[in-house]
């Protein structure tokens, strides 16, 4: 599986079996998979969403909003159930303009799946983790 790690964008090969060992990456030591969700931004959004084999779960959110305060601690909890099975990004739409733009974020929270670096689903409003989880491992 390529993980690609979101702190330096290396492409990381790392065996379907090790995807929950907390597997690091190989140029900068970090954690790739670390079960907690990531920042991503405009700079680094295509490398990690496109080189990606597993799917991302990309919440669109602000400081400003309540409700994606409130969801927030909620998709933390669901990335650490779905730890090594989905990769848990966070875009902040008002600093990544580019991103928000181009996936049409019109209301926050969104949540968007990409699979292959492509958009296989969306979801917009605050959720619950029980709520998250399931959406994400719906087929």
């Amino acid at each position: 599986m390529h993980v690609v790690c979101p702190h330096c964008t290396a492409t990381n090969r790392v065996p379907d079996e090790r995807l929950t060992e907390d597997p690091v990456c190989g140029r900068c030591g970090r954690a790739v998979l670390p079960g907690e969700p990531v920042e991503l931004t405009d700079a680094n959004f295509d490398a990690v969403a496109s080189r990606t084999g597993l799917p991302i779960v990309v919440d669109f959110w602000a400081a400003w909003c309540g409700p994606c305060r409130m969801m927030g601690p909620h998709f933390e909890q669901a990335a650490r159930q779905l730890k090594g099975r989905a990769v848990f990004a966070k875009v902040d739409s008002d600093a990544n303009p580019r991103v928000s733009s181009r996936f049409a974020i019109r209301s926050i929270p969104t949540l968007v799946m990409l699979r292959g670096g492509r958009e296989d689903k969306r979801m917009s409003g605050a959720l619950q983790s029980g709520q998250i989880v399931s959406w994400v491992t719906q087929a």
